[in-house]
Parts: C-alpha cells; structure tokens; sequence
C-alpha cells in the first residue's frame, strides 16, 4: 500500500508538472526563439512523461496485488468463523447469502486499498496543481486552496445516501442469492412434492426486492456522479475564469495563462478520482458493516476450562436437559453400547442431536461426556471426541474415496458396513463425483455419507436416519455393519427404521419431551403401542 500510494503520488505529480512545463517552454522557447532552450525543455517534458508512466504501471500493479491479497486475507478469515467449531456465524443467515459476502462484499473491501492509493494520487495532484498556480499567481492558487475542501467535503455529503442505499442492495442480493442456493439444492423435494411454483413465486418477489435495491442504489449513483461534476465543473470554470482575467490584466504571462488553463483541465482529473473514490469507500463502508457482523457474531457455544481425559471411553449421560421441546431428559449411555432412540417429533430429534453434539447449549440441565459436562470444553475438542452425521450430508466434487476418507486410513470395512461398496463397484472406473455428489441417487449419497461417518472412528457417533432413502434389503446389511464397525464404541442412533433399531442393544423412546420407555426393540413392539404407531405405522 505504501508502495502504491508514493508511485500513485508520483504520477499525479507528474500529470500536474505537464501543463507547468508546457508554459514553460512556450515562455523560454517558443517566445524567445531559442532552439537550445526548446530542446532542453522538452527533454524534461519527455523526463516527465516517462517518470508518471512507469510510476502509473507499477503504482496499479501494487494496489491491485494490495486490494486481493486483502480480499483473499478476509475470506480466509469469514471462512474461518463460519467453520468455528463453536458456530454462531450462520445465525439467521442462508448459506447462500455467507457466500455472497465472502466473494462479493470481501472484494468491494479489499478494493478499498485501491482506493486508497487512488484518493493519494488525487490529493497529490491537486496539491501539486495548488502550489503551481501559487507560484504563478497567489490568487489562483488561493481558489484551488480554499475552493477544494468545499468540494471535498459536499462531495462526501453527497455520498451518504449512496452508503444507505448500496447497503441494502447488498442485503438484497445476498438473501436472493442465498434463497436461490437453498432452492437449487432442494429442487428434487420440492419437485417431489409438488412445491415447485410456490418456490419459483417466493424467489420472484425476493428477486424483485433485490432489483428494485439495485434500481435505487444505482439512482444513488447517479445523483452522486452528477452532482459531483456539476460541483467540480463549476470550481474549474472559476479556476479559468480567475487565471483567464489575471491574462487580461498583464498580471501573469501568456506561458503562465496556458499553465493555469491547463491545470484548470487537470483539475477535472482528481476531482473526478476524488467522486468516484467517494462512492467506492461508501460502498465499502456498507459491505464492511456487513463482513464484521459476520466476524463479530458471536458464538453458540463458547469455549471452558474443561478436558476429557486422554482416552475417552465413550459414557454419555444426560441430567434435566431441557431445550427446545425437551422436557427434563434424563438418559445414560454405557461405554461403547450402541442406542437407538425413537422420536415422533422431529423437532425433538433435533434438539436432542444438537445438546448430543454441543451445537447448543441447553436451557437447563447438562450433557457430560465421561463425567465431563460439554459446556466446560473447548467447542474443537468436543467435535474431536463427538462426531454428528446429520441427516442431510453433503458431498464434495471428487472421488468416492476422497469422499470417505481425506487421508490414507483404511476405508474398506466402513464402505462395507455402509453398503458403500456397492455404489463404488456402480460407477465407471476412476468416476469422479459431480458437486454435491447430484450424478448420484439419494439412497447411494446416504451410504457415502454414512461410510464417511464410520471411516472417522469417533469414541462418540452421533447417527440421524441413515438410511431413509435406502431399500430394505439393504438397509438390514447396513444395520449389521454398523453393528460390527462400531462394536465397543459408543453410538447412538436416531431413526423410525425397524432394521437398525432391531440391531442396537437398547432403544429409548422420547416423547412429549422425555424419556417415556425403553428396552429391545421387540419388547417395546410387543408391549407400547406408542412406540409401535412411531416405528411401524
């Protein structure tokens, strides 16, 4: 930026330096006639024009290299709140709309360093321009010196509508963004079940919000850009008008009136660098705003004192946990026994898996981890000993192995406990994953996902019907790996399906919000028609 800014501040110095010289020769050589003095003053015009070249060349390469290594600096940074194991960051936002802000308000910020660079050259120029026109008459130089900060400062006036309203353009755009993300990814549902005109009219009228932001924000512009000529336009006619009379009177030499007339073109330049460096910082002013509610949100679950011991065996108890639909959970899980746990209300299933995983902490109660409460540790370590494959997983352009598994561990027996093998033997030799894995069927996404599950090897699995889109043939293989992949390790397993729930050692039923019955699977369908209406019906 440095380095920007002082070749930025030479080039405008320079520009300023050119109508100078000009009056300068037309002064010492064209009105005197000396050839020697032409040919020495047009190899210091030449000198000139070489110096604010290069400076120009190289001043635009470093703030250009400064304005995307800031960029990049800032994504990195929103990518790393937003994959904080402690969350927060995704509160109240579609994931299409973090998008838009990591790509398109991280670059309006990192622009800013341009800016930057252009608002020294500006100001250098007109500095330059101001001592020039001092040095050929003070009256002049008075006009640029007093008449500039006016300019400058109804020009940042100016820009202050522009600032509100390129805000909620933003805003606008990154909701239509994110709503079109989320309906893309949901197309299949939503064709499912018939959904997709009431998705297509809910995108239009937010895709018609975000037109009319964009409509006024341009208007904005455009009020802003016009204003700011008319403003500079008048300053530069009384430049000319001031230097034009002075000629008149025999008060400065003719030399001296082209210098003036030409800085007073000049002008034009810098003023019309300082409108449009204006407008850019105040729609960075408004995509910062934006990028720091995202860095500074806090939290959903922070970080505490607490430590699992070095090995982790697996014991998860729940004390009067109440959240959400929860009401007063209390539930032990031994080491290494695999639960399965039935809920009619979906709603349930989720608070449940989120306490489980410490995604949130409870309103009331507490969910420890071999004696250790989770509110107590680090939100990283938890995610080290707890792993939660949620329902709708999502898979990666790539191969089915990368898929699985991101270094060299040995995939196999989760491939085939999740029936993932299967799908591997389906695809053509050295087949790569189209993104989000959509070249595959739900049921072979599902087994991915869940093989994915199995290959980490967490003391703590956390499984929410892995299996739904899967037939029943193979959704009783299924139980059996999982069976046998996890045998000693704790997994808990939230599903209807009676095939996985056949293969676990205890089911629990959850319902109104606590723990109503448990036992096998085949007691609780032989003796609680509620548990029976859940699983069966």
């Amino acid at each position: 930026m440095l380095l920007a800014g002082a070749l930025a501040a030479g080039h405008q110095a320079g520009e300023a330096l050119v109508p100078v010289l000009i009056g300068v020769v037309i002064d010492r050589a064209v009105s005197t006639g000396s050839s020697t003095e032409l040919l020495l003053w047009l190899a210091a015009l030449a000198a000139v024009f070489a110096g604010l070249s290069a400076s120009f060349r190289f001043g635009a390469r470093a703030a250009e290299r400064a304005s995307q290594q800031a960029g990049h600096e800032i994504r990195v940074r929103l990518t790393r709140r937003v994959l904080h194991p402690g969350g927060g960051a995704e509160a109240d936002r579609l994931s299409g709309a973090l998008v838009n802000i990591a790509t398109g308000d991280a670059r309006r910020v990192g622009g800013v360093n341009t800016v930057v660079s252009a608002g020294i050259a500006a100001l250098t120029g007109l500095l330059v321009s101001a001592v020039a026109l001092l040095w050929i008459s003070v009256p002049l130089g008075l006009v640029v010196l007093l008449g500039a900060p006016p300019v400058l400062w109804l020009g940042g006036l100016l820009g202050r509508p522009l600032e509100r309203r390129s805000a909620v353009e933003q805003e606008r755009a990154a909701h239509a963004s994110g709503l079109a993300t989320d309906l893309v990814a949901g197309l299949r549902v939503l064709k499912g079940i018939g959904a997709e005109s009431a998705a297509v009219a809910r995108y239009r009228r937010t895709s018609q919000e975000s037109l009319a932001a964009t409509l006024r924000a341009s208007r904005a512009q455009a009020w802003h850009d016009g204003a700011i000529l008319a403003l500079t336009g008048v300053f530069i006619a009384a430049v000319a008008l001031v230097g034009g009379r002075l000629a008149a009177q025999g008060e400065i030499s003719v030399g001296d009136l082209v210098a003036a007339v030409g800085l007073a073109l000049f002008l034009l330049a810098p003023l019309q660098l300082f409108a449009w460096v204006n407008g850019e910082f105040a729609r960075g002013r408004a995509s910062a705003a934006r990028i720091g509610e995202v860095l500074s949100a806090p939290p959903a679950v922070a970080a505490g004192p607490g430590q699992f011991p070095s090995v982790v065996r697996g014991q998860v108890a729940l004390a009067g946990v109440t959240h959400g639909p929860l009401r007063g959970v209390d539930l032990d899980v031994a080491p290494g026994e695999l639960l399965g746990v039935v809920t009619p209300d979906p709603a349930a299933a989720t608070a449940l898996l989120a306490c489980l995983a410490r995604e949130v902490d409870p309103a009331a109660g507490a969910v420890t981890l071999d004696g250790v409460p989770l509110s107590t540790v680090d939100p990283a370590e938890v995610r080290g000993a707890i792993l939660h494959a949620a329902h709708h997983a999502d898979l990666f352009a790539g191969t089915l192995a990368a898929n699985v598994a991101l270094d060299d561990r040995d995939v196999l027996p989760a491939m085939s406990a999740a029936a993932a093998d299967e799908v591997a033997l389906s695809l053509p030799e050295g087949a790569v994953l189209t993104e989000r894995a959509r070249s595959l069927s739900g049921g072979q996404r599902q087994r991915v996902a869940l093989a994915r599950a199995l290959a980490a090897d967490p003391p703590v699995l956390l499984l929410h019907d892995p299996t739904t889109a899967v037939d029943t043939v193979t959704e009783a293989r299924i139980a059996t790996g999982i069976r046998d992949v996890r045998h000693g390790r704790t997994t808990i397993l939230v599903t209807t399906s009676p095939a996985l729930l056949a293969a676990v050692d205890r089911v629990v039923l959850l319902d109104d919000g606590t723990v109503r019955a448990q036992g096998t699977h085949e007691s609780l369908v032989a003796t609680d028609p509620g548990y029976r209406k859940a699983v069966l019906s």
